[in-house]
């Protein structure tokens, strides 16, 4: 990745020897113009990409804690943490780089993590969440983060997650299928939001349909239900074998060959010359951070950064980091205010939640299918990483998105090895 380039550097460091965290115009020049860059177009960016991660993909972790049987302290911290710190990430890196460049957490992740929580104690968990840190930040702090997407080729990565997600993908139907009253109705919402509301997620608009029919037909279960800030929690980590394959090394590589390397790509796209290695770093950092509270991650985040970097956050390129700004504000105000969240929609019926989950990852697994299959190289690999990780297997408490990685680097070292001498040309 570090050798693609950009002809415009809008507000970028310029390209040199390797540095751990590359230098840019620093907080004051942004902070000096940040108001100016305020305006309908970088705060609507904003919005709409924080109405985006604070919608679907929340109920994603909220699905995922409730397969794996948190209790509401793990779930509230665990929202605490990847909302807050994601929302951090974002301020930091827009006003340090004056670059649209967006913090939050890995969807992937959270939806990997739906089947490996429960195979394990949670400070095992909590542990495996930490190492997944350290591994980033060595990639970072090293410089070989190139090297290592090399060994595990992206169209792999992607169709890896493409089978992990699959599930979430078919409780659509099944969901549809258990409630139809409520799941036509969400569908109706969604569609219609999505054909004649392009700048509101229609994720937003199945959520308000859902809920209101929900209400009307007795579906929420509010009796004993406790609402009030409740405060995030620290958890001790302890460190298992098992834990480090099954979750910690899948979760690293999910972080930056999934969202690390879109959002790169995006910016790159745009004309940014974004900082990989600062980028990949403050990934690791916030991963171990996020950690101790519970949170799988929090890292560069590919679909936010490519709503406040595109045109919809205005003409100017120079001033979109304010979209990002706007956006990591809205993200951590979410995540310190995430148990009066927690408790609702706890309250809300299973298939709602696992229907509008499923709704919320079209966009991601669209992207995945087209990611790992568009590209003539690594077909056979990206095939049977998608057939394992759809299978669920589980071996040696190991999940199957470990071993979808591993299937898929070893059918295409057998049955295609010129993609990897390839693949850099």
């Amino acid at each position: 990745m570090s050798g693609i380039k950009s002809d415009v550097g809008v507000g970028a460091p310029s390209k040199g020897n390797f540095t751990i965290w590359e230098k840019g115009p620093g907080f004051a020049e942004s902070l000096r113009e940040l108001r100016s860059k305020l305006n309908a177009n970088t705060i609507t960016a904003g919005v709409v990409a924080a109405i985006f991660g604070c919608t679907g993909p929340a109920l994603i972790i909220m699905n995922a804690a409730q397969n794996g049987k948190l209790t509401d302290i793990q779930t509230i911290s665990w929202l605490f943490s990847v909302y807050f710190f994601g929302g951090l990430i974002s301020i930091i890196l827009a006003l340090y780089y004056k670059m649209p460049i967006n913090g939050a957490w890995s969807i992937p992740g959270a939806v990997m993590l739906a089947t490996a929580l429960p195979l394990f104690p949670f400070d095992q968990v909590v542990g495996a969440y930490f190492i997944a840190g350290v591994i980033v930040l060595f990639l970072g702090v090293s410089g070989l983060i190139g090297k290592a997407m090399r060994w595990i080729p992206l169209p792999i990565v992607m169709a890896m997650i493409a089978g992990a997600m699959l599930r979430f993908g078919l409780g659509i139907i099944t969901s549809t299928q258990k409630a139809p009253l409520i799941g036509f109705a969400v569908l109706v919402a969604y569609f219609g939001g999505y054909r004649f509301s392009k700048r509101i997620s229609p994720v937003l608009w199945a959520l308000i349909v859902g809920i209101a029919v929900a209400f009307l037909t007795g579906g929420v279960k509010l009796a004993g239900t406790h609402v009030g800030w409740v405060s995030p929690k620290i958890f001790a980590p302890s460190f298992s074998t098992g834990a480090l394959f099954a979750i910690a090394i899948p979760l690293a590589i999910l972080v930056i060959g999934a969202e690390n390397a879109q959002a790169y790509g995006v910016l790159t796209a745009e004309g940014y010359r974004a900082p990989i290695n600062a980028m990949t770093v403050i990934s690791g950092i916030g991963g171990m951070i996020t950690s101790l509270f519970g949170g799988h991650s929090a890292n560069i985040a590919g679909p936010m950064t490519a709503i406040c970097s595109s045109d919809a956050a205005g003409p100017d390129k120079s001033g979109r980091y304010a979209a990002t700004v706007v956006n990591g504000v809205l993200f951590g105000s979410f995540g310190l205010f995430a148990s009066l969240v927690v408790p609702f929609v706890r309250a809300l019926p299973g298939e709602l939640v696992s229907l509008l989950a499923g709704l919320s990852m079209i966009g991601v697994l669209l992207n995945a299918f087209e990611r790992a299959f568009s590209a003539k190289r690594f077909r056979y690999g990206a095939f049977f990483a998608l057939l394992i990780a759809m299978s669920g297997i589980v071996i040696f408490k190991i999940s199957a998105p470990f071993w979808s990685l591993v299937g898929g680097v070893l059918a295409s070292m057998i049955l295609e090895p010129q993609d990897f001498k390839n693949q850099n040309r």
